[in-house]
């Protein structure tokens, strides 16, 4: 089954019907498939966030520079933006909007709920789009993006992504610590490539940084979940595996507040899944 499809249709529709219901600026792509694409609106509104969500995200600076990531496929699948140039974060599959839809809602990290859940330290400011360094064995760095660096704890965030992408053998085993971390023959792979090469990657930089890490993803994205133990079981430090683990968001959701839950529920459907 194509489930990263299945979700994507199942977004866009209740996308649709959201803005559609609350009176939102949107358009849609084109295609037979159409996904949502929302518009700011006023001086401080989005479609694709609460407002209280958007203003904080409009008030922090780092925070406020990842909404402007340009989505890369505006020219070809989406109408023309009168007000200027479409965004990744305006689309409804984004999980980049929903992680910060999640993490940047005023005083969500701040009662303990959600910190607990991640072994965090409460009122911690999430930092996005973190460059991680990754050691090469030349002595050199990978700088590498990952999604949110919550305190000591990093995130990669999934919703409609196809799958982790693949890395060519070589540039994996260029990178220090691969042998002493992971055992190369299980790891899922091709001939040439490794399958999963953002979750090698992102445990690299959880080990060269003493970090832990963390996969957000969607319940109804059980093959995502399947390529995760399918990396987590190659780990050898039992340290490095255990500061290691895999969330969905509807997991998330029961730890917070009504008001966010709600919108959650509305626009993604995520309390209305199961594993």
């Amino acid at each position: 089954m194509n489930w990263a499809g299945s979700l994507r249709r199942e977004l866009s529709q209740r996308a649709e019907h959201y803005a559609r219901s609350h009176g939102l600026p949107h358009c849609l792509s084109y295609g037979r498939s159409p996904t949502v694409c929302f518009e700011s609106y006023g001086d401080s509104h989005h479609g694709n966030f609460l407002p209280f969500t958007y203003r904080a995200i409009l008030r922090n600076p780092n925070w406020r520079r990842r909404l402007q990531k340009v989505h890369s496929l505006s020219r070809k699948s989406l109408p023309r933006y009168e007000n200027g140039v479409r965004r990744e974060l305006d689309a409804c599959t984004s999980s980049d909007a929903l992680l910060m839809n999640v993490f940047c809602y005023p005083g969500v990290l701040k009662d303990g709920r959600l910190s607990s859940m991640l072994d965090g330290t409460p009122g911690t400011i999430p930092n996005f789009g973190f460059r991680a360094r990754v050691p090469l064995a030349t002595g050199k760095f990978d700088r590498t993006e990952v999604d949110m660096r919550l305190g000591d704890l990093l995130i990669e965030a999934k919703l409609t992504e196809s799958d982790f992408q693949r890395g060519p053998k070589t540039a994996v085993r260029a990178y220090r610590d691969f042998n002493e971390v992971f055992e190369d023959e299980g790891l899922p792979q091709s001939a040439k490539d490794y399958r999963s090469y953002q979750l090698i990657r992102n445990v690299l930089a959880a080990y060269a940084s003493g970090c832990a890490f963390c996969v957000l993803t969607d319940a109804r994205r059980p093959e995502l979940i399947e390529d995760w133990y399918a990396v987590m079981k190659c780990v050898h430090p039992v340290g490095l595996r255990l500061r290691c683990k895999v969330l969905t968001w509807q997991e998330l959701a029961k730890a917070l507040p009504t008001r966010l839950g709600t919108f959650l529920r509305e626009e993604y459907g995520i309390n209305d899944a199961r594993p």
